[in-house]
């Protein structure tokens, strides 16, 4: 049985922690990888990241796995939330193992932030080590292959996108070969997931269905009303969308850095204009390595790379769809579902 998300990946958890209310709309998301780590890589294509332990990830490098990755709100201060998360997994002898005791272990810990600094109204509210512990104890509190809570939780919770309340999104497909591709994303982007001339979502008109149109009235007072809401938020257009895509292929490291690559299409499409100078876009790509490729094509590769792209884009369209609205000390932004109910 599937959820339909990120942790449909064998081995793989998700937990989030999540601060409201007194100054705060910000929080932290944690992918716990199984035991002995999972093959990482990375891909960042936003002018402006915020990231912690990338260059580890490099193929040319000496790490080969890691045992967790970090989504954080808080801009750079929120990547302290990763020595929360490092502390955890040290105290379980999870890491790079470094000397002869058991406990002498260096976890490596990529973290990567979205800027959501102030939309709670403090400015100094955002995530710290005890968030990042939080969350990672929320991970592997969580059941194997438990659904992903989505919407204002984790690192989306003071997501936006555009104008428009973004958030935590995720989606998993299941290949003919058996192998498993999902995304995690949290969408917190400077340019818009909504046409502005139709009010349809981007990622939608890639979903290979029918695509409903709202109302030329239900759209024109969506505008309205978005007009009226960005009048009243004006924080400093500092954005970035940030994915993890995770499949149980077993993955070389430059097989999973292509497939963090490929995966920002699947930004894209779901989000116009994209990869800007004020965004920090990054992508991780993870495999657990339980089923093999064939090694007989060359180019088995292809559809793990083409389905990692639409489940970004798929949990992009998810996140704003599950995002609630928003309106406090910090700014207001409505929602996708209150903009266009029903639809």
């Amino acid at each position: 049985m599937t959820v339909d998300a990120l942790t449909d990946v064998s081995g793989l958890r998700v937990g989030h922690a999540t601060r409201t209310g007194d100054g705060w709309l910000t929080g932290t998301t944690v992918v716990l990888a199984p035991e002995g780590g999972a093959v990482a890589a990375v891909d960042v294509r936003g002018g402006g990241p915020g990231t912690k332990e990338t260059d580890a990830l490099d193929p040319r490098n000496v790490v080969r796995t890691v045992e967790a990755v970090v989504l954080t709100g808080g801009s750079a201060y929120g990547l302290d939330a990763a020595s929360g998360v490092m502390a955890w997994l040290e105290e379980r002898g999870r890491g790079i193992r470094v000397g002869a005791g058991p406990a002498h272990v260096v976890p490596v810990v990529p973290a990567a932030c979205v800027f959501d600094l102030g939309r709670g109204g403090d400015f100094r509210a955002r995530p710290d080590a005890a968030t990042g512990r939080a969350a990672v104890e929320a991970a592997a509190a969580s059941e194997p292959g438990a659904p992903v809570p989505q919407g204002c939780v984790g690192a989306g919770t003071g997501a936006v996108t555009g104008v428009v309340k973004g958030g935590v999104g995720s989606a998993s497909t299941v290949l003919g070969s058996g192998i498993t591709v999902a995304a995690l994303v949290v969408a917190n982007a400077a340019g818009s997931t909504v046409d502005p001339e139709t009010g349809v979502l981007y990622g939608e008109l890639f979903e290979g269905r029918r695509v409903e149109y709202p109302g030329a009235e239900v759209h024109a007072a969506a505008q309205r009303r978005l007009a009226q809401t960005a009048a009243r938020s004006t924080p400093p257009p500092l954005n970035t969308t940030l994915a993890v895509v995770a499949t149980d292929a077993d993955l070389s490291k430059p097989q999973a850095q292509k497939l963090a690559g490929t995966a920002h299409d699947g930004i894209a499409r779901a989000v116009r204009p994209v990869h800007l100078l004020n965004d920090g876009d990054t992508v991780f790509a993870l495999s657990t390595g339980d089923r093999a490729l064939d090694a007989a094509d060359p180019l088995a590769l292809n559809e793990i790379l083409a389905a990692g792209a639409d489940m970004v884009t798929r949990a992009i369209v998810r996140a704003v769809r599950a995002a609630e609205p928003v309106d406090g000390p910090g700014g207001a932004w409505p929602s996708y579902g209150e903009l266009y109910a029903g639809r």
